[in-house]
């Protein structure tokens, strides 16, 4: 039996510090990668293409989505976003898991594809948190922060369509919520036989 990664999305509305709590699992996981999406979206300060983003050309995007070349993409903000299927598909082969970082509607579009992803959605304490950390970011004017803000409410209502809810309010314990879910599923069966081939063959002759 091979070893064969799990999938996970996590979703969020903007400023619920998604990106923050998945570079923080992924330092402190082994085996655990999170996806670098393709966008249309510029370049913010401090930003590395292949790191951050693939950033790309709205033409180029067009053009791999017509190759179908994405498990997901999405348009947010004006901007595109797309997953790569075949980097992901390589990575689950290998027995890494996954962490796709998307929105609502890329959760959507991988779950249909692959049922046993597992979805996990994250939510700010309150409204007026979420607010202060869009505000604190000093990035974008406040006619754009005020757009967030009415979208994340919509973003929200989303959350019944996840398998795993964390509120992140206190960073440490969110973040130890993320961990107890990827050690949950490392040590479902399936995962556990290819893991554990010779000593069940050592206990069992």
């Amino acid at each position: 039996m091979s070893d064969i990664g799990t999938l996970y999305t996590v979703s969020a509305p903007s400023g619920a510090g998604k990106t923050s709590l998945v570079a923080a699992l992924v330092e402190r996981t082994g085996q655990l990668r999170v996806s670098v999406s393709h966008t249309t979206r510029a370049r913010r300060p401090g930003e590395e293409d292949g790191v951050n983003y693939h950033f790309v050309e709205e033409t180029e995007f067009c053009a791999m989505l017509e190759r179908t070349e994405f498990l997901e993409h999405a348009r947010v903000f004006g901007n595109l976003y797309g997953t790569s299927q075949l980097w992901v598909e390589e990575q689950l082969g290998s027995g890494t898991d996954v962490i796709l970082e998307i929105d609502w509607q890329g959760a959507q579009q991988v779950k249909r594809q692959m049922p046993a992803t597992q979805a996990i959605f994250i939510l700010p304490p309150s409204r007026e948190t979420l607010l202060q950390r869009l505000t604190a970011r000093g990035q974008d004017d406040q006619a754009i922060i005020q757009g967030r803000m009415d979208q994340a409410v919509q973003e929200m209502s989303h959350y019944v369509e996840s398998d795993y809810l964390v509120v992140n309010d206190d960073f440490d314990i969110a973040l130890a919520e993320l961990q107890a879910i990827v050690n949950c599923h490392r040590l479902r069966t399936p995962r556990q036989v290819a893991q554990l081939q010779a000593l069940l063959a050592d206990l069992l002759q």
